[in-house]
């Protein structure tokens, strides 16, 4: 169970990584101010790639959390 645990906790670090260097940076600033509010205010805003790595982020990094917290309590 250990050894599951853990390849599975090395998957979804890596799978972590990749995800976060998909993603761009938001080095916009406080593009909504600066006339650039298109963007910010877009129908389909949840369906762009970035709120698909934003979401996937989440649960990848979710499921990360709870491997480390099952793992630690396994091997105390």
């Amino acid at each position: 169970m250990e050894t599951v645990l853990l390849i599975m906790q090395i998957i979804s670090c890596i799978a972590v990584i990749l995800v976060i260097m998909l993603q761009t940076g938001k080095e916009d600033g406080l593009g909504a101010l600066a006339g650039n509010s298109d963007n910010y205010f877009g129908k389909n805003k949840a369906a762009t790639k970035e709120a698909k790595l934003a979401r996937l982020t989440m649960w990848i990094s979710g499921a990360f959390v709870l491997l480390t917290l099952f793992l630690s309590m396994i091997m105390d």
